[in-house]
């Protein structure tokens, strides 16, 4: 199963930026949207696909931890 998951734009570089995924810096293509340093974007597949509202990239970060608890 894939799954998209949040990540917070630390550093960018053309179509290449390294996104913050909970501590983990995570090379990440850009090419399909406009993002900034800065953005949280929804990435699948090591593609950006979506800029998300922070805060409702928070609350997935936020769920994403609270399934991490119960495995």
């Amino acid at each position: 199963m894939c799954i998209a998951i949040p990540g917070k734009i630390i550093s960018l570089d053309g179509h290449r930026a390294k996104a913050d995924f909970n501590g983990n810096l995570v090379d990440v293509n850009v090419g399909l949207i406009d993002a900034k340093i800065g953005d949280y974007v929804l990435v699948h597949a090591g593609c950006a696909i979506e800029i998300m509202e922070k805060d409702r990239a928070l609350e997935l970060i936020e769920l994403f931890h609270d399934l991490d608890e119960l495995a």
